[in-house]
């Protein structure tokens, strides 16, 4: 081994040496004066906190309100900013809007005794809740759950429950009511009453009543007093004189579609799907439509399940466009680009891409073919061109009896209800000379109205069987609206469906035939070619669509007996359903045999429709189907308007032929553990469907009609009876 010299002893040591004096350099040559230690800045003030403290952002921000939101379809957050907005400008108070989704509830404690948590909850499906606001609903029923305080309590918690729900379903606002004890029980204090808006009916009536009596008890509640806030504008609006023409949004839904970049497609970026094929399914000639509509996915990246949903975004028509162009005085500048900023970003969201231009606004992003709202009207009172047309308009906004047989009986949208007060004609197509321009500013005008939403249709095709394309049956809208003192009986047209059927119409080079003694004004027509014709190649159409998943599944057992209740389109998700048990006996005859199938549950399907000859969906399918699936699928049909009738003259329906079925239908359900799908209308045919599954069940149990809807409770819970229903 080699031996160290005494000079290579003596650099090593120079060395360590030097190097513990630059190591402690500061405690061996300091003065004896403590060195001040910087203070780091907090994270929170660098925006750099945990983003999912809600109580920080509120301290942060001076907010003594935060408004959590449980919203599906994007209606909740709509009332959650409206109590924002109102808030601020009655007391001054700014708010905190949130998702629950972003946010963790452990500090819900930690609430400021002088502020207030707002609840806006809206029910989905069978009583549950949307799908932001699960964890929230399982952090205040979980007894276990502990807040800061180490325990499952909120003593002296303020809070205000607004819900959303539809009284046609079972579980009316549940989820309101649930969230409301569940806080009670915990100890909280509820300010004034729970609001309850009903769907079925109008929310917008149960909100502006349920506000009139919440206001005064927050005020009191809080210590605050009206007036203290002030009328400011959500968004400025500013008009551009150059920006490059590729970047002004025309109806694209989003940047990578304007910048025509691949992407992920999602709510958040619709796919332009192309129109494969598009047909009619009721009889030719008849005084109804339903289209058939497959759109072509391939190459997209979009998959889907059967029972899932398309969602289909369409635009406004083109009269209701000009009607409110010229009504605010826009026309000659339609195509002006303009920009849009918020001015409170944290309480409203533009809520479109800009920068666009005032017809692609109208067109496009926001939804001027609903009916206008009473709290809208009282907005734009001020803004009346004449003393006669600003009484017009605070009568509607303070008389609801008046609005309602006006306004929502007359089913009149934002630009018709201005016609009006001005004394205008809305029968015909509205132009800068025979409508009068109200100086309303467009800032108010977005703040107003809501954002367009896409039309949710179940799918009603398999991907086993048509892996490429997703099939759309949409029965096309159009009813006609009750006389007033104003107004006559006019034809009013569903947005969505007649955007498919216009789609269908020029795809195949049809004419639309215009129904008798309809005048030009309610024949509604789109610019479907889209945002610099980019939905139209060819002769082929695009569509705009995404897909909405859902658990409307079947049973991934094929022995499990089925039954499906779909009249008129429910049988939409019905055929996707067949389509793939279709597939799947196809592998299994190829693979077993004609015997494969023996062991299989049978399938039932209750249909029903006006006429067989008039309006049976898929009437050449079905037994193509049959025939494939070796007996194992059954059809049973309800024709109301065709023979034969029931004993005393009435027309039989869906739920009449389930219980001339009860023995099957019990045996399928009690001792095949079947599963029943019910797709349809929920006002009238679900509740009827599921009283004659009860009165079959209590009876097939040896028991009462109480002890059969016990059976139907229990097969919700287990999730052997589904629905998907709408009012």
């Amino acid at each position: 081994m080699a031996v160290a010299s005494s000079s290579d002893v003596a650099i090593l040591a120079l060395g360590v040496v030097l190097a513990a004096a630059y190591l402690f350099r500061d405690s061996i040559f300091s003065s004896s004066t403590p060195k001040a230690v910087p203070v780091a800045p907090s994270k929170l003030a660098n925006g750099h906190g945990n983003p999912r403290d809600f109580i920080a952002k509120m301290k942060q921000g001076k907010k003594r309100l935060i408004i959590f939101y449980g919203s599906q379809t994007g209606t909740a957050e709509e009332y959650a900013i409206r109590i924002a907005k109102e808030a601020k400008t009655k007391f001054g108070l700014t708010s905190l809007v949130c998702d629950p989704e972003e946010y963790d509830f452990e500090n819900l404690d930690q609430v400021p005794e002088d502020s207030c948590v707002i609840f806006v909850m809206a029910t989905y499906g069978e009583g549950e809740p949307t799908d932001n606001a699960v964890q929230l609903m399982e952090n205040l029923t979980d007894s276990a759950f502990e807040f800061s305080n180490g325990q499952h309590r909120l003593e002296g918690l303020k809070y205000v429950v607004f819900g959303l729900g539809n009284r046609t379903y079972e579980h009316y606002n549940a989820i309101a009511r649930q969230v409301d004890a569940e806080l009670a029980n915990m100890g909280a204090v509820r300010i004034g009453e729970r609001g309850e808006g009903d769907d079925d009916k109008s929310m917008e009536e149960d909100y502006l009543e349920w506000k009139d009596t919440f206001w005064p008890a927050f005020a009191e509640a809080l210590g605050v007093e009206e007036g203290q806030g002030g009328d400011t504008p959500d968004f400025a609006v500013t008009e551009l004189e150059s920006h490059p023409p590729e970047k002004v949004y025309l109806g694209e839904l989003s940047a990578r579609a304007l910048t025509k970049t691949k992407g992920i497609h999602d709510a958040k970026n619709p796919y332009a799907s192309p129109v494969k094929l598009s047909r009619e399914l009721f009889q030719v000639g008849g005084d109804r439509n339903c289209v058939h509509v497959e759109l072509d996915i391939e190459g997209s990246g979009i998959t889907y399940q059967h029972g899932d949903h398309v969602g289909v975004w369409p635009l406004n028509p083109d009269v209701e466009v000009d009607r409110l162009l010229c009504a605010l005085g826009l026309y000659s500048k339609k195509d002006t680009v303009i920009n849009v900023d918020s001015l409170d970003p944290a309480l409203a969201k533009v809520p479109f891409p800009v920068p666009s231009t005032y017809i692609s606004v109208l067109r496009h992003y926001i939804d001027i073919s609903a009916v206008a709202g009473r709290q809208i009207l009282g907005a734009l009172a001020k803004f009346a061109p004449s003393p006669d047309a600003d009484a017009f308009m605070r009568n509607l906004t303070s008389n609801k009896d008046e609005y309602a047989a006006v306004v929502t009986n007359g089913c009149l949208k934002l630009g018709e209800v201005l016609q009006l007060a001005a004394g205008n004609d809305i029968t015909v197509h509205p132009t800068p000379q025979n409508t009068t321009a109200w100086a309303i500013p467009f800032d108010i005008v977005i703040s107003s109205i809501p954002r367009l939403q896409p039309r949710y249709y179940s799918i009603s095709s398999s991907p086993k069987l048509n892996p490429t394309s997703v099939h759309v049956t949409a029965v096309v809208l159009k009813y006609e609206s009750i006389a007033n003192k104003l107004t006559t009986p006019r034809w009013v047209h569903g947005v969505g469906s007649n955007f498919l059927l216009n789609i269908k119409h020029a795809a195949n080079g049809e004419t639309a035939a215009a129904s008798e003694g309809l005048e030009y004004v309610s024949l509604p027509a789109y610019a479907i070619e889209g945002p610099r014709g980019a939905h139209k190649a060819e002769d082929v159409y695009k569509i705009p669509v995404h897909v909405r998943r859902s658990t409307f599944r079947l049973p991934t057992n094929p022995k499990s007996p089925v039954i499906m209740v779909g009249p008129g389109t429910g049988v939409a998700p019905f055929r996707g359903f067949i389509q793939e048990r279709v597939a799947l006996a196809r592998r299994t005859l190829e693979k077993n045999g004609d015997d494969a199938l023996a062991d299989w549950g049978q399938i039932s399907l209750f249909y029903g429709c006006r006429k067989s000859t008039e309006d049976f969906l898929y009437k050449d399918e079905w037994p193509q189907y049959t025939a494939e699936l070796k007996g194992k699928f059954t059809m049973h049909c309800a024709f109301s308007r065709e023979p034969p009738y029931k004993p005393d003259g009435g027309k039989i329906y869906v739920q009449d032929l389930i219980w001339d079925d009860r023995k099957n239908v019990a045996d399928a359900i009690l001792n095949g553990k079947g599963y029943v799908y019910i797709c349809g209308d929920a006002k009238a045919m679900s509740k009827a469907v599921e009283e004659v599954l009860a009165r079959i069940l209590g009876e097939a149990k040896g028991g009462s009609e109480a002890d059969g809807a016990a059976e139907v409770k229990l097969m919700k819970e287990r999730s052997r009876l589904m629905l998907d229903v709408w009012s």
